[in-house]
């Protein structure tokens, strides 16, 4: 049986510039678009696995092999490509700095004292530009503008999305840069006074940090103000996390981090998201850090696994995203890329409903984080991994793989429920206050050994409970409506106790509540 029933109405959501952006992408690995002939064979692999978008570097050492003279063979490519393969591109510029270190600026900037280095306290030479020399600014901002220029000549229908400045920019082996040119800023103690403007206060490598994070936000503000007066295009700047108890230094101190937002956001207004790159456990709390007011989420990285997948449900589910990407998908395995093909297709079916203005919340669950209580309405919505129930086999593996999704409000006791190894429950208030928890086997029956333990006396119950009218395994098609594909009800909800999607099911479930007394 099919039936078609019409969603509500839905309008775009105005909380964001982004709003139309709806990026599921893949970032290349750094040296899969070095050439023409890796350009045509990676991105329709990428392609393959469902995405809407390609991240793929700019890269200074290529499109600047002698000082003033440029070749934009790989860009352009890159543009052609995707355009054949109906995707949008977001460019990542490594000029300066890529992953605090300089190594994509050409050799001859690498090779010329022009350039000058920081340096650690004790006065050694690191492979990291200055961000306090003028001259290695100007360089630097050539060869960007240049980019900037092209593409504005070439790219007349916008396959270019947006632009990342710099690559997770920070100082590596110390907190700040101890140059000459560095010291001498230091020293000034102008930088005092700018945090005391803001309100921000550090000690100690905290207070080196944030004196680095001034200049390195100043620095890209000027690359992002001359951008910006040719060509209107979204920045963005990207962040290695602070993560595994390290000091500034030890992570790429002063880049565009959480903790040092208030700087960036100051000293680099132009910049229009900070960006998180997640590859440590954790997933959702570091997510959560960069949702902030007037910084939409964006994860232009995040590590391609078998969790993949159910982290972009999560992020859609959870935040008011712009999108999220996956890193190095051309050398993922065929369990990973299914993976993120599956749920990117779960993504495109849900769009209609998350550019609108219905409630959803995310859920992301793993081993040692199983269950989210949700408060909507009257009722309590208690979600877990579905590996709680002890029947699968599966279960009682030491460690699970991640499981996720999210719930979608449609009305009152109307709910989506979409994702990969879910089990949800509901109650009404009243019912949750007064629930005793029993374990229950797969047919619904108390297990061996439950049945004969003794009962405490129980109060008389008050109150409605919370009943599940249908669940209905559905479609949501390109324009909103549904497309009905089969009713699950008696063993695939557990007699009315649940809906479920088992591990390895990507599913979008219709649930219909009511209450009785």
């Amino acid at each position: 049986m099919k039936q078609l029933v019409l969603l509500l109405t839905l309008t775009l959501s105005s909380l964001s510039a982004f709003a139309q952006h709806f990026i599921l992408g893949a970032e290349l690995s750094n040296s899969a678009a070095t050439s023409i002939a890796d350009i045509d064979s990676v991105i329709p692999k990428v392609a393959r696995a469902g995405i809407n978008t390609v991240l793929v570097p700019a890269q200074w050492d290529l499109i600047e092999p002698r000082e003033g003279v440029f070749d934009f063979s790989t860009i352009d490519e890159t543009i052609r490509v995707a355009r054949r393969e109906k995707l949008k591109v977001i460019l990542l510029w490594f000029g300066a700095w890529k992953n605090s270190m300089s190594c994509y600026a050409p050799l001859w900037f690498k090779q010329d004292k022009r350039f000058p280095r920081a340096m650690t306290a004790e006065g050694k030479p690191l492979e990291i530009a200055t961000a306090f020399s003028e001259a290695v600014f100007q360089a630097d901002n050539k060869a960007f503008m240049a980019l900037i220029h092209h593409l504005k000549a070439v790219d007349t229908d916008r396959t270019v999305l947006m632009i990342q400045v710099e690559n997770e920019i920070g100082m590596l082996e110390s907190a700040r840069d101890h140059s000459p040119l560095a010291n001498r800023e230091y020293d000034k103690g102008a930088w005092r006074k700018e945090l005391k403007s803001i309100g921000f206060t550090a000690e100690n490598e905290y207070e080196d940090e944030a004196f680095q994070a001034i200049y390195y936000a100043k620095y890209v503000e000027r690359l992002a103000v001359n951008a910006k007066k040719v060509i209107d295009l979204p920045l963005f700047v990207n962040a290695a996390m602070n993560s595994r108890g390290r000091k500034p230094g030890e992570y790429p101190s002063a880049g565009p981090l959480a903790h040092l937002k208030t700087i960036w956001k100051k000293f680099a207004p132009h910049i229009d998201l900070m960006a998180p790159d997640i590859y440590d456990t954790g997933f959702a709390g570091w997510a959560a850090q960069y949702d902030f007011k007037d910084n939409p989420l964006f994860i232009p990285e995040s590590r391609s696994c078998r969790d993949t997948g159910v982290r972009a449900l999560y992020t859609f589910g959870a935040h008011n995203t712009v999108g999220f990407s996956c890193f190095a998908l051309d050398h993922a395995d065929a369990e990973t890329v299914e993976n993120v093909r599956q749920g990117y297709a779960l993504l495109r079916q849900l769009r209609p409903l998350l550019t609108g203005n219905l409630k959803h919340h995310g859920l992301l669950f793993g081993t040692a984080d199983d269950e989210k209580i949700i408060h909507e309405d009257d009722f309590i919505i208690t979600s877990r991994h579905y590996f709680t129930l002890p029947w699968d086999p599966r279960a009682k593996a030491s460690t699970w793989p991640e499981a996720g999704g999210m719930i979608i409000r449609l009305d009152k006791g109307d709910y989506f429920i979409a994702g990969n190894g879910l089990v949800v429950s509901f109650q009404t208030e009243t019912e949750h206050r007064q629930h005793e928890e029993k374990k229950l086997g797969e047919d619904g029956f108390a297990e061996k050994g439950n049945e004969n333990k003794a009962k405490k006396p129980q109060k008389t119950f008050t109150g409605k409970r919370a009943g599940i009218g249908f669940v209905d395994e559905v479609e949501v098609l390109p324009d909103g409506n549904l497309h009905y594909l089969r009713r699950l009800n008696g063993d695939e909800d557990h007699q009315g106790r649940h809906a479920r999607i088992a591990v390895g099911d990507w599913k979008v479930l219709h649930v219909k509540l009511y209450t009785y007394e």
